[in-house]
């Protein structure tokens, strides 16, 4: 069978045999060593350009094995499907045959995204794919169309975000290993959800990281936060792009995944002519069209370049879409008023006020694009005009925003209770792609706190200095969760049960009504930022915003303001009427249909209040 096997790891087969093919060209010779059913060693046959391959009867899927060097140091695949015993443990022989029930699944576009990020371990006590899909009925009558996975390839441990995995073609063995994945993903599909995963491509975990063993995958050129960056443009660079785009061919192809969210790709440091981020997206785009469905690629990026998503045609890299933060941070400032850390370039020694800034956010996905950022000392990012919304993701919380504060606090514990609608009100009548971080929908009081249960007490010990370390700009370098305690982890886990008490069952509520009415008024969703006209009252505090489409207008008022207010907003001539309004009062009642003959309607507006009006 030798040849069928495209992609390294190994692969089973009908008859009982497997292929096994792994990238090892820092080594002349390399040998599989079966542990089992069976105690075998054979010799790989050296193909060329560093590969080696060898076809092995009577092989069981299940079947455990390490590769054993010349020097006679054995160690896991580098493209180990399933880490059973852990990630320093041997790789075991998974199917890749699976009864999938999609098969009339085509796939999202990105603008019929709406995300739903959750981290498999604490979306429920359980912790496991399989828990996951007694919730999937809930998620659909929320309105979302798609559930982002945080990673879940092999980590140390079982505690852990999954931005520490080392293994970039495994599942990791307490979610329920590559077979969980497969029947969470059927099941989202039936469900009519799609499934995005988030991929870690730009570096991998501490511990367990073999992969340097076998060949040039890291450089010594560059540094990231994490440690040595992936070798993606020096030499040996061919056979290291080539493997993790194996690994993103096979999420779409053999675990059916609609999209990659791709992990801090300014961490990629590319000098080449042909970007591996470009490279990547075609072989995505490929192997989804190759099985008849789409698939979507989605970069997380602080660069603040619109570049990501431009068509390689102009220069661009040709990803669909990519994270806008700047958004992020400008609704959180609007709302909380910290000003530590990053968060200054979004408060008011910004220059502007924070909802001029959240306006600016609106209108155009990037605040800085090109302005000096204080936080940064420097100029900052280039211009996204002319980018239809769909490009950009946006969220009023996600497990960055959250997690890496020192305690974790969602919103839920930072504003008032009514202040969450406004939060999702400006979300998902935003211009771009919303995202929602499990929880949000009904006011999840835990924290999402950083953890880990790394085995090595001196990793551990500097990952506790390292999260001090990295909080000391906000001032909270004091008060952080030890990340290796099983009670931050626990803390971190969601109480679903939540859902059906007050206040939580009434925030829920609103949270479904605004997305219906984003599906019911397509004006209300994706579209060009630059369509988008925002009126700033100051000092009342409140944002108008017009959205419109060739047959509707509709305006969403926003009151930013802890304290009761009245505003006269302009409308334009028409007959009016009130789709959701949380909470106003005004001469012409907002609930029932009114005549706006060209003057302001005055409104009294309750402390963050929400009111969308609409004209046929």
């Amino acid at each position: 069978m030798t040849g069928e096997s495209k992609r390294p790891g190994a692969t089973p087969h009908p008859d009982g045999s497997a292929t096994f093919r792994v990238w090892a060209p820092k080594l002349e010779t390399i040998s599989l060593h079966l542990l089992e059913p069976t105690d075998r060693l054979i010799g790989l046959e050296a193909l060329g350009s560093g590969w080696f391959e060898s076809d092995v009867p009577e092989v069981p899927v299940g079947s455990r094995y390490k590769y054993r060097f010349p020097s006679g140091d054995e160690w896991p695949d580098p493209a180990s499907s399933s880490q059973p015993d852990g990630v320093h443990g041997p790789s075991e022989v998974t199917a890749a045959a699976f009864d999938w029930s999609d098969g009339g699944w085509r796939g999202p576009r990105m603008r019929d995204l709406v995300l739903y990020e959750l981290h498999v371990g604490t979306f429920t006590t359980l912790g496991s794919f399989d828990a996951i899909i007694s919730h999937l009925d809930d998620l659909r009558e929320l309105g979302v169309t798609a559930v982002e996975l945080m990673p879940v390839s092999p980590f140390p441990g079982r505690r852990n975000w999954g931005y520490d995995g080392v293994y970039p073609f495994g599942v990791h063995e307490a979610y329920g290993g590559p077979d969980g994945l497969k029947r969470l993903v059927d099941a989202c599909h039936a469900a009519g959800l799609a499934v995005v995963l988030d991929v870690v491509y730009n570096h991998l975990g501490p511990e367990g990281n073999y992969l340097g063993l076998y060949g040039p995958f890291f450089t010594d050129r560059y540094r990231t936060g994490w440690g040595e960056a992936v070798n993606v443009d020096g030499p040996g660079a061919d056979g290291v792009r080539g493997f993790f785009i194996d690994s993103a061919r096979r999420w779409v192809g053999e675990f059916h995944i609609d999209g990659l969210r791709l992990d801090a790709v300014h961490a990629i440091i590319d000098t080449s002519a042909d970007p591996f981020l470009a490279e990547l997206t075609r072989a995505v785009h490929d192997e989804a069209e190759r099985h008849g469905r789409r698939a979507v690629v989605i970069g997380e990026s602080d660069l603040n370049d619109a570049r990501l998503v431009r068509s390689p045609e102009i220069g661009g890299l040709g990803l669909d879409g990519q994270w806008a933060d700047d958004f992020h941070h400008a609704l959180h400032v609007a709302l909380t008023g910290e000003s530590d850390g990053y968060y200054v370039d979004y408060a008011d020694a910004s220059g502007r006020s924070p909802l001029d800034t959240l306006a600016t956010a609106l209108r155009e996905p990037f605040v800085y694009s090109g302005q000096r950022s204080a936080y940064r000392e420097r100029r900052h990012g280039n211009s996204a005009r002319g980018l239809p919304g769909e490009r950009f993701v946006v969220a009023s919380q996600n497990h960055d925003q959250v997690g890496n504060r020192a305690r974790g606090e969602r919103l839920t514990c930072l504003v008032p209770p009514e202040a969450l609608r406004v939060a999702a009100a400006v979300t998902l009548f935003s211009p771009y792609v919303p995202l929602l971080f499990m929880g949000e929908e009904y006011g999840e009081p835990a924290p999402f706190q950083y953890f880990v249960s790394h085995t090595d007490p001196a990793l551990v010990e500097a990952v506790r200095a390292g999260r001090r370390n990295e909080f000391a700009s906000f001032g909270w370098a004091d008060d952080v969760p030890d990340p290796q305690a099983e009670s931050t982890f626990r803390d971190s886990t969601l109480d679903l049960s939540l859902r059906d008490e007050e206040p939580h069952r009434s925030l829920l509520a609103f949270y479904k009504t605004a997305l219906r009415l984003r599906r019911e008024h397509p004006a209300l969703g994706i579209g060009d930022p630059a369509d988008v006209d925002v009126t700033v009252f100051e000092p009342e505090r409140v944002l108008v915003v017009r959205r419109h489409s060739e047959t509707r207008q509709l305006v969403v008022i926003l009151s930013f303001n802890p304290a009761p207010v009245e505003v006269a907003v302009p409308l334009p001539t028409g007959r009016w009427h009130g789709v959701l309004n949380a909470h106003a009062t005004g001469a012409a009642p907002p609930e029932g249909p009114f005549l706006a003959d060209g003057r302001p309607l005055l409104l009294r507006l309750d402390p963050f209040s929400v009111l969308v009006l609409d004209r046929s």
